[in-house]
């Protein structure tokens, strides 16, 4: 057995017994970007040096590259493997990275149908945008180059026909390309806006205007301006065509936004900055807002108004492994003294959705704004991760100890040890959990009052005397309770 043959390619995948073509495309476009790659798949492993009988792939999960090591034990039937295969029978990697994604989301059948940028989102870890070739901006060559500027991955598909089906000038009907470049060229007529596109499969190209084979267009263009964008007359899968041929071609797009952690040294794309924020829907408590300025206005010198752009993604967590998923949406608004049930959102998800991410892209002027992640039912529980990402950093998105801060750790440390330690300042374990039921207890009070996430609150007295009060209460029936569990062994 081999761990990869003449390398790691996106030929190397066969789809098995198993619903789950939205990881494999996944795989096979992870497979044309070689750094991406080797970030999941340590090129490096085989079966012969210092072999172990395991193998280990690393995957993006809420905020941070997680590994996960698996033996080389593959499911098989009739000496035929199940699953995923590659049509080189001894090579292997693709096989074993399927098993490792499914040990990460609870197991094979957890695969069972997806979203094509759910995995593309755990495999690099961006923000996975799925647009509308139609409703993209009508400059749409600048809003091309300033995503791919970014760094973005950007694939396109056409599902107007049946599955893999061709179109009358070439295009396959329900098959992913890659867009990978836009540039103005240079023609004895003026200047002309075209699109780079590639086909996966390395041939079956479009046969239409500015074709590589048969386009007369290329007539108009100098040998020098062609060398310019690498053109070379053969069907190897990579073509060009105009922005207008794309939008009438093209139905739809997804953008995977890389960020700032997955750029490489020396590159010359700029990728967006991201914030990172982790969050619960508690029952009974209302929607978390989250609190951020925007002051720094974009660097695109095109456009006239001084805005700010941003994208922003909001994930609920452990969904394949809860089989649970919750409708949920973003909702942002201006941050006024009033009360925010009464402040109209001014951008918004247009609808609910259930997937296990939805994107919410805007431009606003400077200023301040909360988001606020919601269900489409009240009292629904569940974790999840936001992302905020911009052009600049963050106003206040990172927040210093004051020293006045500081000293108040040190006296709230003194109370612990009064409370919850014993004689010689030891924490027993029965001590230790009472001290956390008060941490959570006191959590969500100060989460009740902290209505738009600033992370201060301002209370009256004889709030604070009911608060105290209610906590009181509740930590005495929590202890009589845990109290009582000790004592039958329960616990």
């Amino acid at each position: 057995p081999q761990f990869i043959v003449d390398g790691a390619t996106r030929l190397d995948i066969c789809q098995g017994k198993l619903n789950d073509c939205w990881l494999l495309s996944a795989i096979a476009s992870l497979s044309v970007h070689r750094s991406l790659l080797k970030k999941v798949v340590p090129l490096e492993q085989n079966f012969q040096d210092g072999y172990n009988g395991s193998f280990t792939f690393r995957f993006w999960q809420y905020g941070q590259w997680e590994e996960v090591r698996i033996d080389d034990l593959l499911p098989t039937q009739n000496n035929n493997l199940i699953y995923l295969s590659s049509p080189e029978k001894h090579e292997f990697w693709s096989s074993l990275l399927e098993k490792a994604y499914a040990k990460l989301k609870g197991g094979y059948r957890a695969l069972d149908m997806g979203f094509p940028h759910e995995a593309m989102v755990d495999m690099t870890g961006g923000v996975t945008e799925v647009l509308k070739v139609l409703s993209l901006p009508r400059d749409l060559p600048a809003f091309l180059r300033n995503l791919l500027a970014k760094g973005a991955l950007i694939n396109c598909a056409n599902t107007q026909g049946p599955l893999e089906q061709q179109s009358e000038l070439g295009i396959m009907y329900r098959h992913a390309y890659s867009l990978t470049a836009v540039e103005k060229v240079k023609t004895a007529h003026g200047i002309v806006d075209l699109v780079r596109i590639m086909n996966p499969w390395g041939n079956t190209e479009w046969q239409g205007p500015w074709s590589d084979l048969k386009g007369p267009e290329w007539n108009t263009v100098s040998v020098e301006e062609q060398q310019r964008l690498g053109r070379v007359r053969r069907e190897d899968g990579e073509f060009w065509m105009s922005v207008s041929d794309f939008r009438q071609h093209f139905e739809m797009m997804e953008v995977c936004h890389l960020t700032e952690t997955l750029s490489r040294s020396g590159c010359s794309v700029s990728p967006w900055c991201c914030i990172i924020h982790h969050g619960s829907w508690v029952p009974n408590i209302t929607n978390p807002q989250f609190y951020f300025i925007l002051s720094e206005v974009d660097s695109c010198p095109e456009r006239s108004k001084k805005t700010c752009s941003f994208v922003l993604a909001l994930m609920q967590k452990f969904q394949r492994r809860r089989g649970i998923d919750l409708a949920i949406a973003l909702h942002n608004t201006y941050l006024s003294p009033n009360d925010l049930r009464a402040c109209p959102p001014i951008l918004c998800s247009p609808q609910y959705s259930s997937r296990r991410e939805v994107v919410l892209r805007g431009s606003l002027p400077p200023g301040r704004y909360v988001i606020v992640p919601s269900t489409s039912e009240p009292n629904q529980q569940g974790d999840f991760l936001l992302r905020v990402l911009t052009e600049r950093v963050l106003a206040g998105s990172e927040k210093y100890l004051a020293l006045e801060h500081c000293k108040s750790l040190v006296v709230l440390m003194d109370l612990v040890g009064l409370r919850y330690t014993e004689p010689d300042m030891t924490i027993s374990y029965p001590g230790f959990l009472y001290l956390l039921m008060k941490l959570e207890s006191m959590i969500h009070k100060f989460q009740a009052y902290d209505m738009v996430g600033m992370g201060t609150v301002t209370i009256s007295y004889r709030q604070v005397g009911s608060s105290l009060h209610f906590a009181h209460r509740r930590e005495i029936i929590k202890e009589r309770s845990f109290s009582s569990n000790m004592t039958s062994g329960e616990l």
